[in-house]
């Protein structure tokens, strides 16, 4: 978590992470995520963010983008411009579709991949991808 404890939301969401992470659940920062977060704390200049993040990313998995999470990306991309859904306007690089592809070639084919997600609207459009808002995965 890149912000402050002592919010709400934040300490629900540290609390969240803490109770899964009992259950054996494993979780994995994308490379795309990290770099979204990564580039806002950098632009306002906020170490003590980008400290935290940097402890979150040394404390879980980390799923670097690959030639074939790019490639499937551009399949992603390609697909919600020909259903009429996209979701980042036409010029744009759109990290959903990059993120999607991380998710869908990430784990085993027996694991179960979720996307804890405030953006459910945009990353449920692609095939085989399981988006949830984080408050709701048990």
């Amino acid at each position: 978590m890149s912000k402050p404890r002592g919010k709400p939301e934040v300490d629900q969401c540290r609390a969240w992470l803490r109770a899964l992470d009992r259950t054996g659940a494993r979780f994995v920062i994308p490379e795309v995520a990290d770099y979204e977060v990564r580039r806002e704390l950098l632009r306002v200049g906020a170490t003590a963010g980008l400290r935290r993040l940097d402890a979150l990313v040394m404390a879980m998995a980390y799923d670097p983008i690959t030639t074939a999470a790019m490639r499937l990306a551009a399949e992603f991309w390609a697909l919600t411009r020909r259903s009429g859904l996209p979701t980042a306007p036409p010029e744009a690089l759109d990290g959903d579709c990059i993120l999607a592809a991380q998710a869908a070639l990430v784990g085993r084919s027996e694991d179960q991949v979720t996307i804890a997600t405030n953006n459910v609207g945009h990353l449920a459009r692609f095939p085989g991808i399981d988006a949830r808002r984080w408050k709701t995965i048990a």
